[in-house]
């Protein structure tokens, strides 16, 4: 059977918050177990291959796999259904912020747009398909930018990028401009400057997709909703998820995670409001407390057979992190000694969507015209302009 005719698989990862416990530090297993059956039922009809449901802070995850193809209504109606029945147990418990993510009472055929975050890819599955399942919690997008880019351009970390034949072409990058709605196809290693150019303002430009240059086969796709540009306020960072194939033509797993061994700072943290080092941990420490973070990341690792979701691994549950994550506590004391400033609280671009357009509202009948002076002449004498 050619690769033309085999069945397709589609994996698709939606995730929302919808209310945590004491705070916004972690998802209620009763909400969880809500969203589970609505998932199995799913299932039991032929909608969903298999699903896993877990979380990551308070961040509810749904990791689903099916026939339907990407951006499927039928598939993301049955997520919507699973947040809002995990919402309405919230709510009943008192939850906070319940219901958070959910910008819409109405389905409209996608998700999109209505708050949740979604990743989703349609694969031809190889003879063995292993995946890695990233979702973060208190952080943004922008955030997998720099661990992509060194995981599929950066030789330094992916040495396959090197020695191996199916890697050495390099790969194609998808950036997408939030603020826009527009995206741009970028190939590296030969465009590696202008890509850098562009991804280095993560708040911004997103890497959303990428392929594999040879056959354009799908490596990496990531969630890029921005959920402040969409509601108009702040309702909470993106909280993003990301599936990345491994092997087998693609980088290896331990190249794949090497890339996150250096806890780089993200924006997002308290009122998502303040850079913080990404944190990866094991799913046990997905929960955000200190100072509302710093920003954590999970990543659980699958094998794809048939449709059926063989795992999970939990990929950072593993010492080699620990000197990560000492030294991501290490810059969160470092950025949180600067209190309110900037570098640590965001810039003024990002802070639009707190309170600082009220504060700056409120003062401005008491700003007044500055009196600025001009030097003039080799006697350094002022004249008032």
């Amino acid at each position: 059977m050619s690769g033309e005719e085999k069945p397709k698989t589609t994996i698709s990862v939606i995730k929302a918050d919808i209310g945590s416990l004491a705070g916004h530090h972690v998802v209620h297993p009763d909400t969880m177990a809500a969203a589970a059956r609505v998932l199995a039922e799913a299932k039991s009809k032929g909608i969903l291959v298999d699903y896993y449901v877990t979380n990551v802070g308070d961040d509810l995850q749904l990791i689903m796999t099916h026939r339907k193809g990407v951006d499927s209504p039928e598939v993301h109606e049955v997520a919507w259904r699973a947040f809002q029945e995990a919402a309405k147990v919230a709510k009943e418990l008192g939850l906070y912020a319940a219901g958070q993510d959910l910008l819409s009472d109405a389905f409209s055929g996608n998700v999109r747009g209505l708050g949740p975050a979604v990743a989703e890819m349609e694969i031809v599955e190889r003879p063995s398909e292993p995946i890695v399942i990233f979702m973060a919690d208190k952080t943004e997008p922008g955030a997998f930018n720099l661990p992509l880019f060194r995981i599929f351009a950066d030789p330094f970390n992916t040495a396959g990028l090197v020695i191996d034949p199916k890697l050495h072409d390099g790969f194609k990058f998808e950036i997408y401009d939030v603020m826009e709605g527009k995206y741009v196809i970028m190939n590296a290693p030969e465009e590696m400057y202008d890509i850098l150019a562009l991804i280095g303002t993560p708040g911004r430009f997103v890497i959303r997709r990428i392929y594999r240059k040879k056959d354009d086969e799908i490596a990496a796709v990531v969630a890029v909703e921005r959920l402040n540009l969409i509601a108009g306020r702040y309702v909470g960072k993106d909280d993003p998820v990301a599936i990345v194939r491994a092997q087998s033509g693609f980088p290896a797993l331990g190249e794949i995670l090497e890339a996150f061994a250096f806890p780089h700072l993200v924006a997002g943290w308290m009122r998502g409001s303040h850079f913080g080092p990404l944190m990866p941990v094991p799913q046990r420490y997905a929960k955000c407390t200190r100072f509302d973070g710093p920003p954590r990341l999970v990543a659980l690792g699958f094998q794809v057979k048939n449709g059926k979701l063989i795992g999970p691994s939990d990929l950072f549950d593993d010492p080699a992190f620990d000197e990560t994550r000492r030294l991501a506590q290490v810059i969160a004391d470092y950025m949180r000694r600067h209190g309110p400033f900037m570098p640590h609280r965001l810039g003024p671009e990002e802070m639009e969507y707190t309170t600082l357009p009220q504060v700056l509202e409120k003062l401005k009948d008491r700003f007044v015209e500055a009196r600025l002076y001009e030097v003039k002449g080799p006697k350094v004498k002022t004249e008032l302009l």
